[in-house]
Order: structure tokens, then sequence, then C-alpha cells
């Protein structure tokens, strides 16, 4: 009957930063982490993906033939 406490007192123990390592290098991670790389990164993304969303947008008002290398050309000389 008085085991149960002796035990749930043995393990009450919850490592630190400072007693694992682990948990150093990950509040150290957390501590240094910038975000604005990622933002930037995401950002130029986007800003890519609504080019390409622009340029199709363009191509289906313009109904180009595009059998007509001629028409290739000249889409290809404006990009």
């Amino acid at each position: 009957s008085g085991c149960g406490s002796s035990i749930s007192s043995q393990f009450s123990f919850v490592p630190t930063a400072s007693t694992n390592p682990k948990a150093a290098l990950k509040s150290k991670i957390v501590a240094e982490f910038r975000p604005q790389s990622l933002i930037d990164e995401l950002l130029l993304y986007k800003r890519s993906e609504d080019q390409i969303e622009l340029k199709e947008k363009q191509l289906s008002t313009m109904r180009v033939d595009v059998c007509s290398t001629e028409t290739l050309k000249c889409l290809k000389g404006k990009a």
C-alpha cells in the first residue's frame, strides 16, 4: 500500500533543457528561428503562381492557333 506513492515520486522528474541535450537543441532552434526567409520564399512563389495564372488567362482569351509556327514565334517574342 505504501509502494505506490514512492514509485510515483520517483517518476515525477521531468528532464529540463540543462539536463537533456536534445531539449536544449530544440529550445535553441525555436529561440533562433527567423521565419522571414521562409516568408520571402513563399511570397516569391505566390507571385510566380499569380503570373502563371495571368498568362494562362491571357492565352485562353486570345484563342491562338497553336499549330501556326508564326503565331508561336510572335508569342515567344512577347514572353
